[in-house]
């Protein structure tokens, strides 16, 4: 006999679930979501070549600093000290300056202090014999790049510490990893529904995280459109959800919506603005997205993303990072990592 439920009771069936999963072995302390940052905040520290020299006499410190800052400004460097004290047990000087960089020196046959400072703008008194040390060609962004650039010259470093504990892997506390976690064994739900139905085993679900309310639950359906990946049946799901939406997915019984609820909604808290598609809304996908989809979250301003396992052409880490990318108009958080084993054994 069928039964039909009312759309309360519809709604209710998209919600987490979270006390399903609580003590099983897909707990949230079995899975870590660390941030998918940019290039810049993720690469190596690059070095460059810079003449140093021991200060022999610590009270000609000052002089010398402000003399080698008129001949040699580092002005592309600012954020390199220009002395340091030295580390070495049992060396006869307390102190070390940067002279200048090894592409900015002057072309001599033996290096001293007294060939590469013109004794008429620097007074080589207090110095000792230069030697090469390497130095941060660029500023770090991050802890991880503060502490490599560190080992070779002090830097300074203005602490993102958002960003420093998301690497750590401590951003979220339980209860918001309870809620991720059980979001996302809904995407792996709606994953494995799609699947059975011949198509992609990737799932998406579009949340808002002021209320914690499941918005739309899509999987594929490329069986029907070449476009109709996981994530551009969210969006449209989502769409819908607001009356508007360009496709019908009523032959998948798991791709469904929930009628926006303006009360309370993350999209309606500031004054006069219409709300525009996934604007501020959380986004769960078992796979990282591809270009296509990733351009299609940025066009609907999806607030986070959240992937489980990564693609082989994914567009949020493994071979582009469009989410950081400084020529768009708009930029999101991106985490993986998210139920990574789950997704990447679907």
């Amino acid at each position: 006999m069928k039964v039909s439920m009312s759309k309360e009771e519809d709604s209710r069936t998209m919600e987490p679930q979270m006390k399903r999963w609580k003590g099983s072995v897909c707990d949230a302390d079995s899975w870590v979501a660390y941030p998918v940052l940019s290039d810049e905040q993720s690469q190596d520290v690059e070095l460059v070549e810079a003449f140093a020299a021991p200060i022999v006499d610590k009270k000609e410190t000052s002089r010398l600093v402000r003399e080698l800052n008129g001949l040699f400004p580092l002005s592309g460097l600012p954020h390199v000290k220009r002395v340091r004290a030295c580390k070495a047990k049992g060396s006869p000087h307390p102190l070390e300056v940067l002279l200048c960089l090894v592409h900015d020196a002057p072309d001599v046959k033996v290096v001293s202090a007294d060939s590469l400072l013109p004794s008429d703008r620097v007074k080589p008194d207090g110095l000792g014999e230069p030697f090469v040390v390497k130095v941060p060609a660029r500023p770090p962004l991050t802890r991880p790049q503060f502490e490599l650039a560190s080992q070779h010259w002090p830097t300074s470093f203005h602490e993102d510490k958002r960003v420093t504990v998301a690497l750590r892997g401590e951003l979220f506390g339980p209860h918001q990893k309870a809620a991720m976690h059980a979001h996302m064994m809904s995407a792996l739900a709606a994953a494995k529904a799609g699947k059975e139905l011949g198509m992609e085993a990737v799932g998406a679900v579009a949340v808002d995280p002021v209320t914690d309310r499941v918005v739309a639950v899509g999987h594929d359906c490329r069986g029907d459109h070449p476009l109709h990946h996981a994530v551009m049946v969210c969006i449209d799901l989502v769409a819908q959800s607001q009356g508007g939406g360009c496709y019908r997915f009523d032959g998948y019984p798991a791709c469904r919506f929930t009628s926006t609820n303006k009360k309370d909604s993350l999209q309606d808290t500031r004054a006069g603005s219409q709300p525009y598609i996934c604007t501020g809304y959380d986004l769960y996908v078992t796979r990282e997205p591809c270009v296509m989809c990733a351009m299609a979250l940025v066009h609907s301003r999806i607030g986070r993303v959240f992937y489980g396992t990564a693609s082989a052409d994914g567009a949020f880490g493994t071979k582009f990072k469009i989410h950081s990318q400084k020529d768009l108009n708009h930029r999101f958080e991106v985490y993986k990592g998210v139920l990574g084993k789950q997704c990447e054994d679907l």
